[in-house]
C-alpha cells in the first residue's frame, strides 16, 4: 500500500492574496465620528500641559506647555485617521513643534494677556504654525491644496478660542494653553473634511507589502 505525500500547503496554495480590510479605506461616517471624538485632545492637552507646567507666563512655560499639548493633541487626531493617517510619531511631533511655537510667538505678541483680542490673535499664530508644521506632511496627499491648511487653522482656532472664551468667561484669566471643549468642538467640525479626505483610497502611508508575493523583489 502506498501513500501520496502530501503537498506543503503554501506551495498547493500558492501566495496569500492581501486581506482586503488591511487596505480599506474607513467609512465616511466612521472617519467623521473619529475626528469629532479627537477634540477631547484640545481640553485634555491643554489640562494636561496646565497641571504639569503651570500657567502660561512666560515663554519657557509656553514652549513647554505647548509641546505637551501639542503631544496629547496630535496623538488623538493621529488616531482619529485610523489606518490612512500619516505617519503617527512624525505628525504628533509636528503638532508639538508647531503647537510650541506657535504658542510662544503668540503669547509673546499679546503680552500673555487674556482679553478677546488677543485670544483670538493667539489661537490664530498658534493656528498657522501647527498648519505649516502639519501641512509639510499633507503635501503628498493633498498637492498644492495643502497649502492652505495654515490659513484654515489659523481661522479655526481664533474661532475656537472666541467660541471657548465666550462660553466660560472670566476662566481665560488662568493662562490656558489652549481652548477648551466648547471651541474644540467647533475646530472638529470644520476641519474634519481633511480626515474624510485622507480616508479615501490610495491615502495610506502604509505599504501593502501583503500583496507582494513572497521573494519578489522590492
Amino acid at each position: 500500500m502506498t501513500t501520496t505525500p502530501a503537498k506543503p500547503r503554501d506551495a498547493a496554495s500558492g501566495p496569500r492574496p492581501a486581506d482586503p480590510s488591511s487596505t480599506a479605506p474607513s467609512s465616511p461616517w466612521r472617519t467623521f465620528g473619529r475626528w469629532l471624538v479627537s477634540f477631547l485632545g484640545f481640553p485634555v492637552g491643554g489640562y494636561v500641559a496646565f497641571l504639569t507646567i503651570g500657567p502660561l507666563e512666560s515663554i519657557p512655560t509656553a514652549l513647554a506647555g505647548g509641546a505637551l499639548t501639542g503631544v496629547v493633541l496630535g496623538l488623538a487626531q493621529a488616531w482619529a485617521f485610523g489606518p490612512t493617517r500619516p505617519r503617527s510619531i512624525i505628525w504628533v511631533l509636528s503638532t508639538a513643534a508647531g503647537l510650541a511655537a506657535g504658542t510662544a510667538l503668540g503669547a509673546a505678541l499679546t503680552d500673555y494677556a487674556t482679553d478677546t483680542t488677543s485670544l483670538v490673535v493667539l489661537g490664530a499664530v498658534t493656528g498657522a504654525f501647527v498648519g505649516a508644521a502639519q501641512g509639510v506632511l499633507l503635501i503628498r496627499h493633498l498637492r498644492a491644496v495643502a497649502l492652505a491648511w495654515p490659513l484654515v487653522l489659523s481661522g479655526t482656532w481664533a474661532l475656537g478660542w472666541l467660541v471657548s472664551e465666550a462660553v466660560i468667561g472670566s476662566s481665560v484669566d488662568q493662562h490656558f494653553y489652549i481652548f477648551g471643549s466648547s471651541g474644540a468642538i467647533v475646530v472638529a467640525v470644520l476641519t474634519a473634511p481633511l480626515a474624510l479626505v485622507l480616508a479615501g483610497p490610495g491615502s495610506t502611508d502604509r505599504p501593502s507589502s501583503a500583496a507582494r508575493p513572497m521573494g519578489s523583489a522590492s
